[in-house]
């Protein structure tokens, strides 16, 4: 695997923006209403992905066993605790302090076991990790490159990668960007349409570290289905990627 750059990824704008965010987070109806309504489609999508790679029975309740998991731009943990609860020893990792004692203080309460850090992801330890998530997180670093070689970097060889991000589209700047914030649904300031990335330029990034990408899956929204999983990439899609 390459070597990881020591290029700074975090922009301290962005790591304000979310921090300022953090005592809302863990509120369905708060400021992070919308990922609260993400987080169950991308959830199911991450179980089908663990239970194909590793050959895991659906039925399975810990399919993470044994399992080290990385999430990279965690937040407040929306996503490291239902991957503690599926077994996984999970870190979490997050640019804004003020996430990370947010997230610190939800995990206590739930008894649940996390290991929380905050700073530049090449200040993690360089371990290795079965399973490294990152999602909704690329479109907000300074270097793309040099983060996705941070992530590359800590996945282990037979390990998983599970990236999602908005696309840069003419339907995600309309709705993502201008109608989202305009209407409240997300608070403004969170997404500027030209830092969106194309799948391509995904594939590129990570094939320039070795790791083969799967075709992506569309996160979309309708009246009648909410966000769910679809063929429509034009506002956000989710991907694996795998050590050549």
């Amino acid at each position: 695997m390459a070597n990881a750059s020591t290029q700074e990824t975090i922009r301290p704008q962005e790591a304000a923006h979310f921090g300022a965010l953090a005592a809302d987070w863990w509120d369905a109806k708060g400021s992070s209403a919308m990922l609260h309504r993400l987080n169950p489609v991308r959830l199911s999508f991450i179980r089908a992905a663990i239970d194909a790679h590793w050959g895991i029975d659906e039925s399975s309740v810990r399919p993470l066993t044994g399992k080290r998991a990385l999430d990279a731009g965690c937040g407040a943990g929306l996503l490291c605790e239902p991957l503690a609860r599926l077994g996984a020893s999970v870190t979490g990792h997050d640019a804004a302090s003020e996430n990370i004692a947010a997230a610190s203080e939800h995990a206590r309460a739930m008894g649940l076991a996390i290991d929380y850090r905050h700073g530049e992801l090449g200040e993690l330890e360089a371990a290795a990790f079965d399973l490294v998530c990152s999602l909704e997180v690329i479109e907000h670093v300074a270097d793309k490159q040099a983060f996705v070689a941070e992530l590359a970097s800590r996945l282990a060889p037979d390990g998983l990668m599970i990236l999602s991000t908005p696309n840069r589209t003419a339907a995600s700047r309309l709705l993502l960007v201008k109608g989202a914030e305009r209407l409240g649904a997300i608070p403004k300031g969170t997404h500027h349409w030209d830092d969106f990335i194309t799948p391509d330029e995904l594939r590129e990034l990570l094939a320039g570290q070795g790791l083969e990408m799967s075709e992506p899956t569309g996160i979309a929204w309708s009246p009648n289905k909410g966000l769910h999983l679809s063929d429509d990439l034009s506002l956000n899609y989710i991907v694996t990627a795998q050590p050549r």
